[in-house]
């Protein structure tokens, strides 16, 4: 029969003061890890759903997408961008379009067919089968304002109706769609936007 006088073993449930320290060197580590994650979240992406079907093909209506918010603090905005921006009309409603026109361009549509400054430009992102064969007067952009519109140009509420955009009303840059896996990856313009004749 065992001697319970003997003192017992330490219990191998009690963590040594070595795993005490590792595991508080980790929570500290993981801590900091997610304070930066939620600094770079908070300060330069944000996190969007798309809402209707204005850019497709490129996005998708409930697509989760991630935005650049610092991104124009650094350069232009450029043709091609795809913008996310305060709605001129209701600045409590966000949309996301793509620039098609600069400040100091003159832009018109001949049977949806964009032309700046009286070339036209190719459009390789969006399908013959989305253009909507509508026309706009030509019109010269205004100073520090943009011309938007969507890549389904027949099912896209976008500058030919409510008027270009303001640089102040502009606030991110669509970079990366995550949800659905089916469309995670960068969001970067696949091809090259040009003005040429045609």
């Amino acid at each position: 029969m065992p001697d319970s006088s003997q003192p017992c073993p330490p219990s191998s449930d009690t963590p040594s003061p070595q795993l005490r320290r590792e595991l508080r060197s980790w929570t500290r580590d993981l801590a900091v890890a997610l304070g930066l994650a939620l600094v770079i979240i908070i300060f330069l992406y944000q996190p969007v759903k798309v809402e209707g079907t204005s850019m497709a093909p490129l996005l998708s209506d409930q697509e989760r997408i991630f935005i650049n918010k610092f991104v124009y603090r650094f350069e232009p905005i450029e043709r091609g961008d795809v913008v996310v921006f305060w709605y001129p009309l209701d600045r409590s409603k966000s949309f996301i379009k793509r620039v098609v026109g600069l400040p100091g361009e003159t832009i018109e549509i001949r049977s949806g067919h964009l032309y700046i400054n009286g070339r036209e430009l190719q459009e390789p992102y969006v399908p013959a089968s989305y253009l909507d064969g509508s026309s706009y007067p030509a019109r010269t952009i205004p100073a520090d304002q943009y011309f938007v519109m969507g890549d389904h140009r027949d099912s896209s509420n976008d500058s030919r109706m409510f008027g270009t955009v303001p640089r102040d009303y502009i606030y991110g840059k669509a970079v990366f769609a995550y949800w659905p896996v089916g469309q995670f990856g960068s969001l970067t313009s696949s091809a090259t936007v040009n003005a040429a004749s045609k």
